[in-house]
């Protein structure tokens, strides 16, 4: 018996060649499905999750793809009714010579021909998206926060010092004028915590073009320099990364101070001796970061073997003056996320017990 199937290129689709460019730069997963249920487009964030060529794909069933291929099939003839504006649920999709991934499937009338949308968020990565939506509000909100906070104790800061100045030069007792000094040494002291604050605001970002290797062995030779016995700082680069386009300086500066946090962590294995930093470079490919998809990033990991991130701290970790050491002003890592976000980048972190992996990422195309 001959075979029947329609090829997927003979159906017509309501799409035109612009509008699926479009779809082909999403960074989910975009799907035209035919009223047979044939896969009529696929973009290329699918093809890259299923491993497999546009072609291998179009004209396929949908179902075929998925464990719960009845769910599917019911799910398309629902959606061509339009018993609903969108169909949401969860299924498993199936991928060759990789494990199954669970996705949040979405579908919706695509017009009265009876074809369907189809799009597929895996659950790990709407997870990730939303933790770094919510990394880049709280990132927002802290500014804010900090700029607000920092003027307003400026201003009657400077009065507190200026009294006390004016108060130490008409009083002859001189443990009187010891309590004077204290307001002036406390008052100075805020003064830099506040200058402190406001500094990554202050600063213009200037740009050109960086070896993010140099600023590794930068920050290396910083690290190994304040702690020259009992810690070796790994290299695991990727020489084939090209130059990115950033401020020098401020890269140097966010690199040194998540590597000083890991330092600092290690103070227990630095005194035995087996302390450990790794500098690993990479090159990530079609990442999404603050909503925009890139196909080429930098990945920059600083991993040490420390006790890890308290429990307690680690969705408050990157806030200003929150710190898991007794001591610390909390606003090293707040500065460093604050200099990667302005070069439309990203720091996650990982942390167990013996591992902690803080992962730089910043776009570079």
């Amino acid at each position: 018996m001959p075979d029947t199937k329609t090829p997927a290129s003979d159906v017509e689709s309501p799409l035109k060649s612009s509008a699926l460019d479009v779809l082909d730069l999403l960074a989910t997963l975009v799907l035209l499905v035919s009223a047979k249920g044939e896969i009529l487009f696929a973009n290329s964030a699918t093809q890259e999750i299923l491993g497999l060529p546009r072609k291998s794909i179009q004209g396929n069933l949908l179902s075929d793809y998925f464990v719960e291929y009845k769910t599917i099939i019911t799910s398309i003839t629902a959606a061509q009714k339009e018993h609903f504006s969108a169909l949401r649920f969860d299924a498993t999709l199936k991928r060759i010579g990789a494990e199954n991934m669970p996705v949040h499937v979405i579908l919706a009338s695509a017009g009265s021909n009876g074809q369907v949308f189809v799009e597929l968020l895996p659950l790990e990565q709407q997870a990730k998206q939303e933790r770094e939506e919510r990394i880049m509000d709280q990132a927002l909100a802290n500014k804010e926060l900090i700029r607000n906070l920092a003027h307003e104790i400026k201003n009657p800061l400077g009065g507190i010092r200026g009294a006390a100045q004016l108060l130490q030069m008409e009083i002859e007792s001189k443990d009187l004028v010891d309590y004077t000094q204290v307001i002036i040494r406390e008052a100075d002291r805020l003064q830099t915590l506040v200058d402190r604050l406001l500094a990554p605001h202050r600063k213009p970002h200037t740009v050109r073009e960086v070896n993010i290797h140099e600023v590794c062995e930068r920050v290396r030779s910083l690290i190994l320099a304040e702690f020259p016995k009992g810690l070796k700082v790994r290299r695991d680069y990727d020489t084939s990364i090209p130059f990115i386009q950033g401020d020098v300086e401020q890269l140097i500066q966010a690199v040194l101070n998540v590597t000083h946090n890991a330092a600092q962590a290690l103070a227990g294995r630095i005194a035995v001796g087996d302390a450990q930093i790794t500098f690993k470079t990479r090159i990530a490919r079609q990442v999404t970061l603050t909503k925009q998809r890139h196909k080429l990033a930098l990945e920059l990991h600083v991993i040490d073997n420390g006790p890890g991130v308290p429990e307690e701290i680690k969705d408050r970790l990157f806030s200003p003056l929150v710190s898991g050491r007794e001591g610390g002003s909390g606003l090293g890592l707040n500065l460093a996320q604050t200099f990667i976000q302005q070069h439309h980048g990203l720091i996650e972190f990982e942390s167990v017990p013996g591992r902690t992996d803080f992962k730089i990422l910043i776009p570079l195309k």
